[in-house]
């Protein structure tokens, strides 16, 4: 496989971006080697400057669901952009999305489209603590909720893949009203509010962790933060930025039966244009600026070409579309177990829906702590032997791969066969 211009442009972009890179994690510091540079992706697939074509399972990160260049996405975007990039004031655009995202989740009962996940998360921050008059966030050891210096605290995704716990330059006096616990604990959670609980303002949670690799909720977990809340007088903000509209119609909410204060959104309402959203009960979002006294603003916020997207994507995604999403990443599953057990290598395949990871661990990964036990270098190897065979997985063992409705049975098998040769690379590390 060749890689000399991926190679020349990553020397040349290590001078004018830190790392060569404008987001850490696909500086491939957590598997080695060279970023490949991407020229078009097109449905379940990617090709690179070098001419490699790739089975796709990064898909920007997750937001990609209907895969590259839909035709349907790419008309609605174009027809949004003939109209004008950005106006700066209100458009049909946005109600005809929001509509949309309130019928599929009506628990989100009032919403504020903002450019990005991490400014979603930020802003649901200061809403729950300007709701609640209280200053201290609970959130759970290895989620990642962007990079808000409130939540670089125990943080998962690029801090976890580079090994950096917190980050310089977040103030201490900050960063302590910023509670961690292991993810999947509720005795731990218990314990915290009985001692704090008339200080926290929410508590965060990824509610299928996306970003210390897939950790699955234990049954009755995300129902009881919600109990929890309810009694001591916090909210519970759930970030969908990663599960929202991936992993149902309605989302991890949807699937778990859980009915938040705040919910945040990025990923699959922008359907790879920048985005976000926060949304949730009426009378916590009433607060918001101009309805209230917290104040929140955005110059892109509801861009017109984002909210095409978005609203061409979510109706992409019928009943049909997650059915079939569930038996490919079913099989995509299945058969990756099956691999790694034909190569001896001790694996567990961590599945919700449309999105996946594998953990190169002999026990359950179920939180931060078992998760961080697993063989990284193993994961390296791995990684390496998909590339070479034609398979993008995230080049990070913290990170969930997904599916979209583009993906065929054929890049599944595809897929299951340049796995054997990777499982068989893994084991000799």
């Amino acid at each position: 496989m060749k890689t000399d211009l991926s190679e020349k442009l990553f020397a040349k972009a290590q001078t004018l971006f830190p790392g060569g890179v404008n987001s850490p994690v696909r500086a491939f510091k957590g598997v080695g080697g060279t970023p490949r540079f991407i020229a078009r992706g097109r449905g379940s697939h990617m090709f690179d400057v070098d001419g490699n074509d790739y089975v796709d399972y990064v898909l920007s990160w997750g937001p990609l669901i209907v895969g590259h260049c839909h035709p349907d996405v790419m008309r609605e975007v174009q027809d949004a952009m003939k109209d004008g990039s950005s106006y700066g004031a209100p458009s049909p655009r946005e109600i005809q999305l929001a509509e949309l995202v309130r019928e599929r989740m009506p628990w989100v009962e009032k919403m504020r489209f903002v450019s990005s996940g991490t400014e979603a998360t930020t802003s649901a921050i200061r809403v729950a603590r300007g709701f609640t008059g209280r200053d201290d966030v609970l959130k759970f050891d290895g989620c990642y909720h962007g990079a808000g210096d409130t939540l670089l605290v125990k943080a998962g995704s690029g801090v976890e893949t580079l090994g950096l716990p917190d980050s310089p330059g977040v103030p201490a006096d900050l960063a302590k009203h910023t509670l961690t616990l292991p993810y999947n604990d509720v005795a731990a959670v218990e314990r915290l509010f009985a001692e704090r609980g008339a200080k926290i303002a929410a508590v965060i949670v990824e509610p299928v962790v996306g970003n210390m690799g897939v950790l699955v909720p234990r049954p009755g977990y995300l129902a009881a933060l919600l109990d929890v809340c309810r009694r001591h007088g916090a909210l519970l903000i759930v970030d969908e930025v990663m599960t929202g509209f991936r992993v149902s119609s309605g989302g991890a909410c949807g699937l778990y039966g859980v009915r938040p204060d705040l919910v945040t959104f990025g990923k699959v309402i922008g359907a790879g244009l920048p985005v976000g959203a926060f949304g949730g009960r009426a009378d916590v979002m009433d607060r918001v600026a101009p309805a209230g006294p917290i104040y929140q603003a955005g110059t892109l916020s509801g861009n017109p070409m984002a909210m095409a997207a978005g609203w061409a994507t979510l109706k992409l995604m019928t009943t049909g579309a997650y059915e079939k999403l569930e038996r490919l990443s079913a099989a995509l599953a299945d058969g990756l177990v099956a691999a790694a057990a034909e190569a001896k290598v001790p694996v567990q395949v961590n599945r919700v829906g449309s999105m996946l990871t594998v953990f190169f661990s002999e026990k359950p990964v179920f939180d931060a702590a078992s998760a961080r036990a697993c063989s990284a270098k193993r994961f390296g190897a791995f990684f390496h032997a998909l590339l070479e065979n034609g398979v993008y997985f995230p080049p990070s063992q913290f990170e969930a791969a997904f599916l979209s409705t583009a993906h065929t049975e054929d890049d599944v098998q595809a897929t299951l066969r340049a796995a054997r040769l990777a499982f068989a690379a893994a084991a000799q590390v």
